[in-house]
């Protein structure tokens, strides 16, 4: 293996040593906790922690980091507490998921670095959203420039969620730099099965960026790369492919074994171990002397010891169920803006609002769309960090022409045409609120949520219970039948989403609650999915005030009394029942919509 040191000096030479030194020592006493019980799992680096060492030390300390199972380099070089990392493995409630995950699926704000789901592939995607909120963010304020990074496997570049990611920020110019670890295997399965092109790096050019092959065991070369690539990417605005070779010593994870490696591998790679080479290499060049590599063994060593006795001296886990239920949502601050007014008429069948703050008794009517409309006119004016994202949203103005008018006013940084690929819309939404933004997407039709479905359920949903981090996210869902659209673009699937906890929906039934349900899911910190239903567009007109309000999401609404029977629905559901009222106007029920309500709680 050849080093080249370039420029760096002594002591940065020996700070990568350290870096580098201490995940493996980590590694190798979780190693001995685990057959001692005392972790339930663990995903070994080992044999590749130059990868995640070099790229974290290449950044700057406020980049965002989208890591995996086996980049405990990440976590260690971006100086994270060592005893708070042992109370996460450990599943302690003091560790970054307060004991909700284990192993490297937690993230922190603090330290930059974005938690893992086990789909990996969407990672990637959240990476774009953060690079694209850098990027915003410079044009309008003069901020330094920044990249962000995503990791991936060999495994990963087979999933869908890679195309996506990489053509996204092929398209929108983003300083995105993606690294695969080629460690040769997707748990078992070799790379002569996962793919047919030569080099995984051969991908870049389809996606008319520029990508790079290095040695992943080399900390200098991964070091040198990152820091050059950085810069490419800062001065380009354009993403980067590296495709990093390695290989890991142990299995997937320590219970699948290593049977189906080829021993003459290990023998292989075990020459090309990362740490021994470069530690012979700080040697042979007299950098360290074998009595300081033994020091600074010994130094870390003592320091895991340390923070290993801090994490095992907390208190035992105790599940607190209010602060469970507490921790499903982000908490919703007040606005301080109006709200609509009990007394205000929205129709002719005597809907009513339950909170009083706008004194309205006549408005000008206006159509179901309109009211969709102004809700984000209004909230563009209100929120300058609001991006709405979506297939031919921009010049087009959207399949239903909601969005018509809004580039020419706002621009095309905000009002974006993404492209067919709504799995990385979504996941670019989530890293936009990850920088501050708020974000909309316009989901062509509610029924292609399918191909974003992993995004929305477990990454929106679930970011905030697992390390308190909010997703700032609207999907606006063009939704259900009667307009002869088919089994593919009219389906009512919000039954989809309001089982999963983390997930606000709403559903509008009039003009007026349209456009205050729509802005009160805007200013709301967790993800809102927005269904509209597209029969009710042109066809229910209705007061709407002109001014900027909000419908408060989480309580119903009473539409009309009475002694039989109670009607609970939502949506056109409103309007079919109003209509059955008149056609038998002795029947009296109560009419009661939920079209505010539906996000999960827990029933005590």
């Amino acid at each position: 293996m050849q080093f080249d040191r370039r420029n760096l000096s002594n002591d940065t030479l020996t700070d990568l040593y350290k870096k580098l030194l201490l995940p493996r020592m980590i590694e190798e006493k979780m190693l001995v906790l685990l057959r001692q019980g005392k972790i339930s799992k663990w995903f070994s680096g080992i044999g590749q922690e130059a990868i995640a060492v070099g790229v974290t030390l290449a950044l700057q300390q406020d980049e965002w980091i989208m890591p995996l199972h086996r980049n405990l380099g990440v976590f260690t070089s971006r100086k994270m507490p060592l005893s708070k990392l042992f109370m996460q493995w450990q599943g302690n409630k003091e560790g970054y998921s307060k004991g909700r995950e284990r192993s490297f699926h937690f993230g922190s704000k603090a330290h930059h670095i974005c938690g893992m789901i086990s789909h990996l592939g969407p990672q990637m995607a959240i990476a774009d959203g953060v690079s694209l909120a850098y990027k915003l963010r410079h044009g309008s304020t003069g901020s330094p420039l920044k990249v962000s990074v995503a990791f991936t496997g060999d495994g990963g570049t087979s999933e869908g969620d890679f195309h996506e990611a990489l053509n996204l920020a092929a398209v929108w110019d983003l300083p995105v730099i993606f690294i695969i670890e080629n460690n040769g295997y997707g748990l078992s399965t070799p790379v002569s099965e996962q793919y047919r092109c030569k080099h995984l790096v051969d991908k870049a050019i389809g996606y008319g960026i520029e990508g790079i092959q290095i040695d992943g065991n080399n900390i200098l070369s991964v070091y040198d790369t990152i820091k050059g690539v950085r810069d490419y990417c800062i001065k380009n605005q354009k993403p980067y492919l590296i495709e990093c070779m390695t290989f890991r010593m142990r299995g997937h994870e320590e219970a699948s074994g290593v049977k189906y490696v080829p021993p003459e591998l290990f023998e292989l790679w075990g020459a090309k171990d990362p740490v021994k080479n470069y530690e012979q290499y700080l040697i042979s060049e007299n950098i360290l002397t074998v009595t300081q590599v033994e020091n600074i063994k010994a130094e870390t060593k003592s320091y895991i010891e340390t923070e290993l006795n801090i994490a095992g001296n907390v208190k035992p886990m105790m599940v607190d169920t209010d602060e469970e239920v507490n921790d499903v949502y982000a908490q919703r601050k007040d606005t301080g803006y109006l709200i609509l007014d009990k007394n205000f008429k929205v129709s002719d069948s005597d809907i009513q609002q339950p909170v009083s703050s706008i004194q309205h008794p006549v408005a000008p009517d206006k159509r179901f769309i309109d009211g969709i409309k102004e809700a984000l006119h209004q909230s563009m004016i209100k929120h300058p960090n609001l991006i709405i994202m979506g297939q031919d949203i921009a010049e087009y103005g959207g399949a239903f022409k909601i969005t018509e008018g809004f580039v020419e006013e706002f621009g095309k940084a905000r009002i974006r045409n993404t492209p067919i690929c709504e799995s990385a819309v979504v996941g670019a939404a989530l890293g936009l609120s990850m920088e501050g933004y708020k974000a909309i997407m316009e989901m062509q039709f509610a029924d292609f949520a399918t191909v974003g479905f992993n995004q929305i359920i477990n990454n929106l949903a679930k970011i905030h219970y697992r390390w308190g981090q909010q997703a700032d996210v609207v999907i606006r869902m063009p939704t259900g039948g009667g307009v002869g659209a088919g089994p593919f673009h009219s389906q009512s699937n919000e039954a989809w989403f309001v089982h999963t906890p983390g997930l606000k929906v709403v559903y509008p039934s009039t003009p007026a609650d349209a456009k205050g349900l729509l802005i009160a899911a805007i200013n709301d910190p967790n993800p809102v999915l927005y269904f509209e239903h597209k029969a009710l567009y042109r066809s229910v007109s209705g007061p709407v005030p002109e001014e900027y309000y909000e419908v408060e999401i989480g309580k119903a609404r009473l539409v009309t009394s009475g002694d039989d029977i109670s009607i609970i629905t939502y949506g056109a559901g409103v309007h079919w029942a109003m209509d059955y009222a008149k056609i038998i106007p002795k029947f009296p029920f109560i009419l009661l919509t939920c079209e505010h309500c539906f996000h999960w709680i827990m029933m005590q």
